[in-house]
């Protein structure tokens, strides 16, 4: 596991919350999507650092 890429994948979602919400605020339906887009990413990035630790853990 990078702890690293865990982290860059953290920021990932909040950042996508964060648009997320200022569509939300503002009324902008490419804010609300743009944000949905990195919060899947950013869970994208999860399942594979959590694929990486399964795969090192059954190495070891």
């Amino acid at each position: 596991m990078s702890l690293e890429d865990r982290a860059k994948a953290t920021a990932k979602n909040i950042e996508g919350k964060a648009q997320e919400a200022l569509g939300n605020v503002t009324g902008d339906p490419e804010d609300k999507a743009e944000g949905k887009a990195k919060q899947a990413e950013s869970q994208v990035r999860h399942g594979i650092e959590d694929v990486k630790d399964n795969v090192k853990k059954n190495i070891d």
